[in-house]
Protein backbone atom coordinates (compact mmCIF):
# COMPACT_ATOMS: atom_id res chain seq x y z
CA UNK A 1 0.00 0.00 0.00
CA UNK A 2 1.04 3.69 -0.74
CA UNK A 3 0.21 6.88 1.18
CA UNK A 4 -0.38 10.03 -0.78
CA UNK A 5 0.15 13.57 -0.54
CA UNK A 6 -0.85 16.71 -2.55
CA UNK A 7 2.15 18.35 -4.31
CA UNK A 8 2.30 20.73 -7.42
CA UNK A 9 5.59 21.45 -9.26
CA UNK A 10 6.40 24.81 -10.21
CA UNK A 11 9.35 26.42 -12.85
CA UNK A 12 10.14 29.90 -10.92
CA UNK A 13 13.04 31.44 -13.04
CA UNK A 14 15.73 28.59 -13.83
CA UNK A 15 14.85 26.15 -11.15
CA UNK A 16 12.37 23.80 -10.43
CA UNK A 17 10.40 22.39 -7.25
CA UNK A 18 8.23 20.43 -5.70
CA UNK A 19 5.69 22.93 -4.07
CA UNK A 20 3.76 21.40 -0.44
CA UNK A 21 1.19 23.25 1.82
CA UNK A 22 3.11 22.90 5.17
CA UNK A 23 -0.70 21.99 6.33
CA UNK A 24 -0.29 19.15 4.88
CA UNK A 25 3.15 17.83 6.25
CA UNK A 26 4.18 16.57 9.42
CA UNK A 27 6.02 19.33 11.77
CA UNK A 28 9.01 20.29 10.89
CA UNK A 29 12.31 18.59 11.80
CA UNK A 30 13.56 14.94 10.84
CA UNK A 31 9.85 13.34 9.83
CA UNK A 32 9.32 15.63 7.57
CA UNK A 33 12.61 15.47 6.35
CA UNK A 34 11.90 11.69 5.80
CA UNK A 35 8.83 12.15 3.63
CA UNK A 36 10.85 15.37 1.55
CA UNK A 37 13.77 13.40 0.78
CA UNK A 38 11.27 10.21 -0.23
CA UNK A 39 9.53 12.28 -2.04
CA UNK A 40 12.45 13.21 -4.38
CA UNK A 41 13.78 9.77 -4.40
CA UNK A 42 16.67 11.00 -2.40
CA UNK A 43 19.37 9.76 -1.54
CA UNK A 44 20.29 7.48 -4.30
CA UNK A 45 23.73 6.80 -4.88
CA UNK A 46 23.26 6.68 -8.61
CA UNK A 47 22.31 10.57 -8.83
CA UNK A 48 19.49 9.55 -11.00
CA UNK A 49 16.24 10.44 -8.39
CA UNK A 50 14.59 7.73 -10.52
CA UNK A 51 12.12 6.81 -7.68
CA UNK A 52 10.72 10.07 -7.45
CA UNK A 53 10.21 13.47 -8.22
CA UNK A 54 13.61 14.96 -8.24
CA UNK A 55 14.97 15.85 -11.69
CA UNK A 56 18.99 14.68 -10.72
CA UNK A 57 20.03 18.14 -11.19
CA UNK A 58 20.51 20.67 -8.13
CA UNK A 59 18.13 23.29 -10.24
CA UNK A 60 15.50 20.40 -9.99
CA UNK A 61 15.59 18.97 -6.62
CA UNK A 62 14.14 21.95 -4.80
CA UNK A 63 11.18 22.20 -2.38
CA UNK A 64 9.30 25.24 -1.59
CA UNK A 65 6.67 24.64 1.63
CA UNK A 66 3.99 27.22 1.56
CA UNK A 67 1.63 28.63 3.87
CA UNK A 68 -0.92 31.46 4.64
CA UNK A 69 0.68 33.82 6.95
CA UNK A 70 -0.92 35.38 10.27
CA UNK A 71 1.61 38.17 10.64
CA UNK A 72 -0.10 41.64 9.33
CA UNK A 73 3.09 42.53 7.18
CA UNK A 74 2.81 39.38 5.34
CA UNK A 75 0.48 36.99 2.84
CA UNK A 76 2.39 34.30 2.69
CA UNK A 77 4.93 32.22 4.75
CA UNK A 78 7.91 30.30 2.20
CA UNK A 79 9.97 28.17 3.47
CA UNK A 80 12.94 26.64 0.69
CA UNK A 81 15.08 23.26 1.13
CA UNK A 82 17.73 22.12 -1.01
CA UNK A 83 17.02 18.98 -1.67
CA UNK A 84 20.18 16.58 -1.95
CA UNK A 85 20.00 14.10 -4.64
CA UNK A 86 22.83 11.64 -3.15
CA UNK A 87 22.84 12.47 0.68
CA UNK A 88 20.00 12.35 3.01
CA UNK A 89 19.91 16.18 3.18
CA UNK A 90 17.57 18.80 2.86
CA UNK A 91 19.86 21.91 3.01
CA UNK A 92 17.02 24.63 4.67
CA UNK A 93 20.19 27.61 5.46
CA UNK A 94 19.59 29.70 2.48
CA UNK A 95 16.57 31.01 -0.45
CA UNK A 96 16.48 30.32 -3.84
CA UNK A 97 16.14 33.28 -5.62
CA UNK A 98 14.74 31.83 -8.77
CA UNK A 99 11.98 29.49 -6.83
CA UNK A 100 11.11 33.10 -4.63
CA UNK A 101 9.53 33.82 -8.52
CA UNK A 102 6.88 31.07 -8.47
CA UNK A 103 5.83 31.80 -4.58
CA UNK A 104 3.32 34.47 -5.62
CA UNK A 105 1.79 32.80 -8.89
CA UNK A 106 1.41 29.23 -6.27
CA UNK A 107 0.16 31.48 -3.88
CA UNK A 108 -2.57 33.25 -6.18
CA UNK A 109 -4.02 30.23 -7.97
CA UNK A 110 -4.18 28.50 -4.66
CA UNK A 111 -6.52 30.97 -3.14
CA UNK A 112 -4.47 31.96 -0.33
CA UNK A 113 -4.07 35.03 -1.70
CA UNK A 114 -6.50 36.97 -3.82
CA UNK A 115 -6.08 37.74 -7.46
CA UNK A 116 -5.97 41.28 -8.29
CA UNK A 117 -6.16 42.35 -12.25
CA UNK A 118 -3.79 43.11 -13.88
CA UNK A 119 -1.10 43.15 -10.96
CA UNK A 120 -1.21 41.50 -7.75
CA UNK A 121 1.26 42.26 -5.37
CA UNK A 122 2.31 39.03 -2.64
CA UNK A 123 4.43 39.93 0.27
CA UNK A 124 6.13 36.95 0.93
CA UNK A 125 8.32 35.82 4.00
CA UNK A 126 10.76 34.07 3.23
CA UNK A 127 11.17 31.58 6.55
CA UNK A 128 15.30 30.91 5.99
CA UNK A 129 16.57 34.17 6.12
CA UNK A 130 13.74 36.24 7.79
CA UNK A 131 13.68 38.80 4.95
CA UNK A 132 10.68 40.15 2.86
CA UNK A 133 10.54 39.64 -0.64
CA UNK A 134 7.20 41.42 -2.88
CA UNK A 135 6.28 39.87 -6.02
CA UNK A 136 4.33 42.11 -8.29
CA UNK A 137 2.87 38.98 -10.36
CA UNK A 138 0.70 39.65 -13.59
CA UNK A 139 -2.83 38.57 -13.36
CA UNK A 140 -5.74 37.27 -16.10
CA UNK A 141 -9.03 36.07 -15.26
CA UNK A 142 -8.41 35.41 -11.60
CA UNK A 143 -5.09 33.43 -12.53
CA UNK A 144 -1.29 34.79 -12.42
CA UNK A 145 -1.13 35.20 -16.12
CA UNK A 146 1.39 32.38 -17.61
CA UNK A 147 1.89 33.74 -21.56
CA UNK A 148 4.03 36.82 -22.02
CA UNK A 149 7.04 37.45 -24.23
CA UNK A 150 9.39 38.17 -21.67
CA UNK A 151 12.10 35.96 -22.48
CA UNK A 152 15.19 34.78 -19.34
CA UNK A 153 18.41 33.01 -20.76
CA UNK A 154 18.29 29.19 -19.76
CA UNK A 155 14.47 29.20 -19.97
CA UNK A 156 13.61 28.35 -23.68
CA UNK A 157 10.17 29.67 -23.80
CA UNK A 158 8.73 33.05 -23.25
CA UNK A 159 6.66 34.11 -20.29
CA UNK A 160 4.58 36.73 -18.05
CA UNK A 161 7.15 39.05 -16.77
CA UNK A 162 7.19 39.40 -12.61
CA UNK A 163 8.98 41.61 -10.86
CA UNK A 164 10.41 40.77 -7.36
CA UNK A 165 11.91 43.12 -4.81
CA UNK A 166 14.06 41.37 -2.05
CA UNK A 167 13.99 44.18 0.84
CA UNK A 168 17.31 44.63 2.90
CA UNK A 169 19.09 41.67 1.92
CA UNK A 170 22.07 42.34 3.56
CA UNK A 171 23.07 39.50 6.29
CA UNK A 172 20.51 37.18 5.33
CA UNK A 173 22.13 33.75 6.38
CA UNK A 174 25.20 35.23 8.56
CA UNK A 175 23.56 38.37 9.77
CA UNK A 176 26.09 40.71 8.22
CA UNK A 177 26.83 41.75 4.16
CA UNK A 178 29.88 41.35 4.75
CA UNK A 179 30.76 38.38 6.64
CA UNK A 180 34.22 38.47 8.02
CA UNK A 181 34.08 42.47 8.05
CA UNK A 182 36.57 43.11 5.27
CA UNK A 183 35.91 43.62 1.64
CA UNK A 184 38.72 41.62 0.80
CA UNK A 185 40.59 38.39 2.55
CA UNK A 186 43.50 36.17 1.25
CA UNK A 187 43.08 32.86 2.89
CA UNK A 188 46.12 30.43 2.94
CA UNK A 189 43.96 26.84 1.89
CA UNK A 190 45.92 23.55 2.13
CA UNK A 191 46.77 21.93 -0.74
CA UNK A 192 46.07 25.27 -2.45
CA UNK A 193 47.97 28.50 -1.32
CA UNK A 194 46.84 31.90 -0.66
CA UNK A 195 43.54 32.64 -2.51
CA UNK A 196 42.37 36.32 -2.21
CA UNK A 197 38.13 36.75 -1.74
CA UNK A 198 35.41 38.77 -1.22
CA UNK A 199 32.61 37.62 0.74
CA UNK A 200 29.30 39.32 0.62
CA UNK A 201 26.15 38.18 1.67
CA UNK A 202 22.87 39.74 0.29
CA UNK A 203 20.27 36.86 -0.01
CA UNK A 204 23.40 34.41 0.26
CA UNK A 205 26.65 34.49 0.73
CA UNK A 206 28.66 33.94 -1.73
CA UNK A 207 32.34 33.76 -1.63
CA UNK A 208 33.64 35.63 -4.88
CA UNK A 209 37.08 35.59 -6.16
CA UNK A 210 38.59 36.33 -9.75
CA UNK A 211 38.37 33.41 -12.51
CA UNK A 212 42.35 33.98 -13.12
CA UNK A 213 43.07 32.92 -9.41
CA UNK A 214 42.18 29.28 -10.18
CA UNK A 215 43.75 29.31 -13.59
CA UNK A 216 40.20 29.79 -15.64
CA UNK A 217 39.15 32.61 -17.85
CA UNK A 218 36.09 32.67 -16.63
CA UNK A 219 33.95 32.09 -19.79
CA UNK A 220 34.08 28.28 -18.99
CA UNK A 221 31.08 26.32 -19.92
CA UNK A 222 29.39 23.74 -17.20
CA UNK A 223 30.77 21.12 -19.31
CA UNK A 224 34.05 22.33 -19.06
CA UNK A 225 34.42 22.37 -14.91
CA UNK A 226 31.92 19.94 -14.29
CA UNK A 227 34.22 17.23 -16.31
CA UNK A 228 37.23 18.01 -14.89
CA UNK A 229 37.04 16.31 -11.11
CA UNK A 230 40.31 18.00 -9.75
CA UNK A 231 39.37 21.52 -10.69
CA UNK A 232 35.61 20.66 -8.53
CA UNK A 233 37.67 19.42 -5.93
CA UNK A 234 39.83 22.59 -5.67
CA UNK A 235 36.48 25.10 -5.97
CA UNK A 236 34.86 22.60 -3.33
CA UNK A 237 37.87 23.03 -1.00
CA UNK A 238 38.16 27.02 -1.36
CA UNK A 239 34.44 27.30 -0.82
CA UNK A 240 34.45 24.92 2.32
CA UNK A 241 37.60 26.35 4.42
CA UNK A 242 36.04 29.81 3.97
CA UNK A 243 32.78 28.54 5.26
CA UNK A 244 34.90 26.97 7.71
CA UNK A 245 36.07 30.26 9.02
CA UNK A 246 32.72 31.96 8.76
CA UNK A 247 31.26 29.23 11.20
CA UNK A 248 28.97 27.13 8.90
CA UNK A 249 30.37 24.14 10.74
CA UNK A 250 33.49 23.55 12.92
CA UNK A 251 35.53 22.39 10.04
CA UNK A 252 36.11 22.25 6.18
CA UNK A 253 35.10 18.55 6.16
CA UNK A 254 31.83 19.33 8.01
CA UNK A 255 30.87 22.19 5.78
CA UNK A 256 31.12 20.15 2.60
CA UNK A 257 29.38 17.35 4.49
CA UNK A 258 26.77 19.09 6.40
CA UNK A 259 26.16 22.68 4.54
CA UNK A 260 26.53 21.58 0.30
CA UNK A 261 24.18 24.42 -0.70
CA UNK A 262 25.96 27.29 1.74
CA UNK A 263 27.89 29.50 1.20
CA UNK A 264 27.87 29.46 -2.48
CA UNK A 265 31.14 30.16 -4.44
CA UNK A 266 31.09 32.54 -7.55
CA UNK A 267 34.18 33.59 -9.61
CA UNK A 268 34.34 36.75 -12.12
CA UNK A 269 36.13 38.27 -14.82
CA UNK A 270 36.08 41.38 -16.55
CA UNK A 271 33.16 41.47 -19.33
CA UNK A 272 34.44 40.05 -22.79
CA UNK A 273 32.56 38.58 -25.58
CA UNK A 274 31.89 34.95 -25.39
CA UNK A 275 29.54 32.50 -26.51
CA UNK A 276 26.67 30.80 -24.16
CA UNK A 277 25.72 27.12 -23.94
CA UNK A 278 23.10 27.86 -26.49
CA UNK A 279 25.74 28.86 -29.32
CA UNK A 280 24.38 32.69 -28.64
CA UNK A 281 27.46 35.30 -28.55
CA UNK A 282 26.95 37.54 -25.71
CA UNK A 283 29.14 41.09 -26.46
CA UNK A 284 31.16 42.41 -23.95
CA UNK A 285 28.96 46.05 -24.38
CA UNK A 286 25.99 44.21 -23.09
CA UNK A 287 27.38 42.74 -19.79
CA UNK A 288 28.67 44.55 -16.57
CA UNK A 289 31.04 41.51 -15.72
CA UNK A 290 31.37 37.92 -16.52
CA UNK A 291 30.33 35.52 -13.53
CA UNK A 292 30.15 31.48 -12.77
CA UNK A 293 28.31 30.10 -10.05
CA UNK A 294 28.62 26.45 -8.08
CA UNK A 295 25.56 24.64 -7.48
CA UNK A 296 25.91 21.40 -5.10
CA UNK A 297 29.18 20.74 -6.33
CA UNK A 298 28.85 21.88 -10.21
CA UNK A 299 28.96 24.33 -12.07
CA UNK A 300 25.29 26.63 -12.89
CA UNK A 301 23.70 26.20 -15.70
CA UNK A 302 23.04 29.77 -15.76
CA UNK A 303 23.01 31.82 -12.21
CA UNK A 304 21.17 31.42 -9.05
CA UNK A 305 19.32 34.14 -8.39
CA UNK A 306 20.18 35.14 -5.09
CA UNK A 307 24.14 34.50 -6.37
CA UNK A 308 23.24 37.58 -8.62
CA UNK A 309 21.72 39.96 -6.01
CA UNK A 310 25.29 39.79 -4.04
CA UNK A 311 26.84 40.02 -7.41
CA UNK A 312 24.98 42.74 -8.22
CA UNK A 313 25.81 44.34 -4.56
CA UNK A 314 29.34 43.59 -4.78
CA UNK A 315 29.90 45.28 -7.26
CA UNK A 316 28.55 48.56 -5.70
CA UNK A 317 30.70 48.04 -2.65
CA UNK A 318 34.32 49.64 -3.55
CA UNK A 319 36.79 47.56 -2.92
CA UNK A 320 35.60 43.72 -3.35
CA UNK A 321 37.08 41.45 -6.14
CA UNK A 322 33.54 41.97 -8.30
CA UNK A 323 33.28 46.11 -7.87
CA UNK A 324 36.82 46.08 -9.62
CA UNK A 325 35.68 44.40 -12.58
CA UNK A 326 32.68 46.07 -12.93
CA UNK A 327 31.43 48.39 -14.70
CA UNK A 328 29.80 51.11 -12.83
CA UNK A 329 26.09 50.75 -13.88
CA UNK A 330 22.62 51.21 -12.21
CA UNK A 331 21.57 47.78 -13.80
CA UNK A 332 24.09 45.27 -13.16
CA UNK A 333 24.28 42.26 -16.16
CA UNK A 334 26.06 39.35 -15.50
CA UNK A 335 26.95 37.42 -18.39
CA UNK A 336 26.71 33.73 -17.33
CA UNK A 337 26.76 29.93 -19.26
CA UNK A 338 23.69 30.21 -20.47
CA UNK A 339 23.56 34.43 -21.52
CA UNK A 340 22.92 36.98 -19.58
CA UNK A 341 21.21 37.85 -15.88
CA UNK A 342 20.00 41.56 -15.26
CA UNK A 343 20.06 42.70 -11.15
CA UNK A 344 19.08 46.41 -10.27
CA UNK A 345 20.78 46.62 -6.64
CA UNK A 346 20.13 50.05 -4.58
CA UNK A 347 23.14 50.08 -2.70
CA UNK A 348 24.23 53.33 -0.81
CA UNK A 349 26.62 53.91 3.05
CA UNK A 350 24.04 54.45 6.05
CA UNK A 351 26.12 55.78 9.65
CA UNK A 352 29.29 55.12 7.60
CA UNK A 353 28.27 50.95 6.36
CA UNK A 354 27.52 49.77 3.72
CA UNK A 355 24.15 49.46 3.01
CA UNK A 356 21.36 47.47 0.56
CA UNK A 357 17.86 48.98 0.84
CA UNK A 358 16.57 46.06 -2.04
CA UNK A 359 17.99 44.22 -5.00
CA UNK A 360 15.05 43.89 -7.62
CA UNK A 361 14.93 40.87 -10.07
CA UNK A 362 12.56 40.06 -13.40
CA UNK A 363 11.69 36.57 -13.78
CA UNK A 364 9.08 34.27 -15.45
CA UNK A 365 7.12 31.14 -13.81
CA UNK A 366 5.05 28.23 -14.49
CA UNK A 367 2.68 25.45 -12.67
CA UNK A 368 3.37 22.92 -14.89
CA UNK A 369 1.34 20.04 -12.55
CA UNK A 370 -0.62 19.47 -9.71
CA UNK A 371 -2.08 16.41 -8.00
CA UNK A 372 -0.84 13.38 -5.81
CA UNK A 373 2.87 12.32 -5.30
CA UNK A 374 2.60 8.34 -3.25
CA UNK A 375 5.05 7.19 -0.90
CA UNK A 376 5.31 3.99 0.86
CA UNK A 377 3.00 3.52 3.40
CA UNK A 378 6.26 1.81 5.70
CA UNK A 379 6.92 5.77 5.88
CA UNK A 380 3.70 6.43 7.56
CA UNK A 381 3.38 9.85 9.23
Amino acid sequence: MQRKIRAVIMRGGTSRAVFLREEDLPEEGEERDRLILRIFGSPDPFGRQIDGLGGATSTTSKVAIISKSDQPDYDINYTFGQVSINRPIVDYRGNCGNISSAVGPFSIDEGLVKAREPITTVRILNTNTGKLIVAHVPVENGHAKVEGDYYIDGVPFPGAKIELDFYEPGGAVTGKLLPTGNVRDTFDIPGIGKIEVSVVDASNPVIFLKAESIGLVGTELPNEINSNPELLQKIESIRAFVGAQLDFAPTPEEVSKNSPAVPKIAFVSQATTYKASSGKVIDKDDISLVGRIMSMGKLHASYALTGAISTSVASKIEGTVVNALTRNQDKVRIGHPAGVIEIVPFVHKKNGDWYVEKARAFRTARRLMEGFVFYPESLAL
